[in-house]
């Protein structure tokens, strides 16, 4: 690969970065835990937008607070996933190895 093809390629991966960036901010996931007694919503860079708690789950405080957890794990594991999918479109669009 001659400098510049090198310089090219490293122009369309920072090209792609910034649309990732800007993808991953504006998708937003939803994950709940308890049967839907907690919800959340996070969006791609992470960033926790919403809780939501069904007043019966507020009854148990510990089961509450394991249910927030277990919300929020779920989504950062589904940011994750959609992180993933997002690279490995972007690489492949590339050419490059996933």
């Amino acid at each position: 690969m001659d400098p510049k093809q090198l310089q090219e390629l490293v122009v369309k991966a920072q090209k792609q970065a910034q649309e990732l960036q800007s993808q991953m901010q504006s998708t937003v996931l939803e994950a709940s835990a308890g049967g839907g007694a907690v919800t959340v919503k996070m969006n791609g860079q992470k960033r926790l937008l919403e809780v939501k708690i069904e007043p019966d789950a507020a009854s148990d405080v510990e089961m509450l607070q394991d249910l927030v957890i277990a919300a929020v794990n779920e989504a950062n594991r589904k940011v994750d996933e959609a992180v993933q999918a997002s690279v490995g479109g972007m690489l492949g669009g590339m050419g490059l190895p996933i």
